[in-house]
């Protein structure tokens, strides 16, 4: 794709479309600012204020008392505007992938790839959401005599902490099924890019949401997120593991709830029986998307002893053939890395692998010819458990390979990990047999992530260290909710009656249960 007028940059344009949006953010005037910079080039995307605990005040008061006029709605109203967003999202598009890959630096496919899943959250909550919301009969404790109902009711204000390597869906995806669950939003996203989750709150508000009903703070995390999660009644987090135990230990203090994805050291198998040509190519993808720079990206990749060589062969010479570069050129196979300290994290782990034996097959340099923050993507062998490589969370386009004798060294490898965010197993037939043996909250059979992630009715998340509670389905938009459940008794009450004694009481409601116990159970 061409840039849309001659001389103009990808980020030229993302600064035309962030102008204006500082406006948005929930702080007070005369606040310091905050610069976000363009990771292709270094310039200058915008400026945003630096919020205070005061502004975070301000704006959870706010949102709290929207909350309450938004939780009376019928979740079809609620549901009209998650489906204007929707439009208007498709209408924005080009103007929200510019500013994705101005302040994240990533490829237009990564870019696309957000916006596609924003485009389809919407549509799955805003379709399904008066389903899992509506009240639910349940068995009472005495047929007839009782009537059961379960109830979901909004949590209140719920905090959103999003990362910079998504940020426009872990922005506003974990966003759309708390506001149609009847919450309202303070939302923190990384001070790198905050000026997509401000573009997303225009949208919101252009499509009938509530102005104070969703607010966006601004600032270090370190200074302010403390005092967000003192504020709301849910906190949903998205970070490293570090940060979100530490985060976790703050919510449980005040004993709200919580929900997490957290880091990952990602394995991929390739089994015997594995099409190698389309195993390569799947590798690339899964390892490189988003410059490697994706919780569920692979890091690992166990190959069976039979056909190691010409998956390695095959891979490495697709990696070879990746195309780096800034700007909206669909063609482009990998963009920048957010930061200098990215970067220096990619080459730490590279360097010391190398200095302790391991074999670089490709990539391992930085590419300052194409911006300041470009690294190769990169293949190494030899990885051996000395190494920073082998078990920490590299997060970036970085990838050891490794020899299995067999399908139970394999799995006993890829399950040898503090992580267990997700996997993917490449196989002709026993890839779901072998899935099923891993202990990740997601398991992708010959894909990388996609399959996964785009399955919006089935839930994902992390075991071990990588997370707490899940996105998506079901799951992902009745974490946002508080059950209440009421019972309706009839006739008898489940006591003596007046002038039984607690012994024959006893005695009947033993011969009840008995009795009970006997018929069949319902499913």
């Amino acid at each position: 794709m061409a840039p849309r007028h001659a001389g103009v940059t990808v980020t030229d344009r993302g600064r035309d479309v962030a102008a204006g949006l500082p406006e948005l953010v929930a702080a007070a005037a005369g606040r310091p600012t905050q610069a976000s910079n363009a990771p292709f080039d270094g310039s200058l995307v915008g400026e945003v204020p630096v919020c205070t605990t005061d502004d975070v005040d301000s704006a959870t008061a706010g949102a709290r008392a929207a909350q309450r006029h938004w939780a009376g709605l019928p979740v079809a109203e609620r549901g009209a505007v998650i489906r204007r967003f929707r439009g208007l999202l498709l209408d924005r598009e080009q103007d929200i992938l510019d500013l994705v890959q101005a302040e994240s630096g990533k490829s237009r496919l990564s870019a696309f790839e957000e916006f596609a899943d924003v485009v389809l959250t919407a549509d799955y909550y805003e379709r399904n959401a008066g389903r899992y919301l509506r009240p639910r009969r349940r068995k009472g404790a005495a047929p007839v005599l009782t009537r059961a109902t379960e109830y979901r009711g909004p949590r209140g204000v719920v905090g959103v902490i999003s990362p910079w390597n998504y940020p426009l869906t872990l922005a506003v995806s974990d966003a759309i099924p708390a506001l149609l669950a009847g919450n309202s939003i303070v939302l923190k996203p990384d001070s790198q890019t905050p000026f997509t989750a401000l573009l997303m709150l225009k949208l919101l508000r252009q499509a009938g949401l509530p102005t104070d009903l969703f607010q966006i703070v601004t600032g270090p995390g370190t200074a302010i997120g403390p005092a967000l999660i003192e504020r709301v009644d849910f906190l949903m987090f998205t970070g490293s593991s570090q940060t979100g135990k530490t985060v976790a230990r703050q919510c449980g203090e005040r004993l709200i709830g919580f929900s997490a994805e957290l880091g990952g050291k990602n394995p991929m198998l390739v089994l015997a029986d594995a099409q190698v040509g389309k195993a390569a190519s799947g590798a690339v993808h899964a390892c490189f998307s988003n410059s490697g720079q994706l919780c569920v990206s692979i890091e690992r990749i166990y190959v069976h002893a039979d056909v190691y060589e010409s998956f390695l062969t095959a891979f490495t010479a697709e990696v070879k053939r990746i195309r780096m570069g800034p700007g909206p050129d669909w063609d482009i196979g990998m963009g920048s890395l957010i930061s200098a300290a990215q970067v220096d994290r990619v080459e730490r782990h590279v360097q010391d692998a190398l200095a302790k034996g391991a074999q670089l097959l490709a990539g391992g340099r930085r590419r300052p010819d194409l911006g300041p923050l470009f690294y190769e993507p990169t293949v190494l062998a030899g990885v051996t458990a000395d190494m920073l490589l082998a078990r920490e969370e590299t997060f970036g386009p970085v990838v050891a390979v490794y020899r299995a004798a067999d399908d139970d060294e394999a799995v006993a490898l890829a399950n040898d990990s503090d992580f267990g965010l997700n996997a993917s197993v490449w196989s002709a037939r026993r890839g779901e047999a072998v899935a099923r043996r891993l202990r990740t909250g997601t398991v992708n059979v010959n894909e990388g992530y996609a399959a996964t992630w785009a399955s919006h009715d089935a839930p994902i998340g992390g075991m071990k260290d990588s997370g707490a509670g899940r996105r998506h389905g079901r799951e992902g938009i009745l974490k946002y909710t508080e059950p209440q459940t009421i019972a309706v008794q009839r006739l008898l009450r489940v006591a003596p009656a007046p002038g039984m004694s607690n012994r024959t009481y006893s005695r009947i409601m033993k011969g009840a249960i008995t009795l009970m116990g006997r018929f069949p159970r319902g499913r």
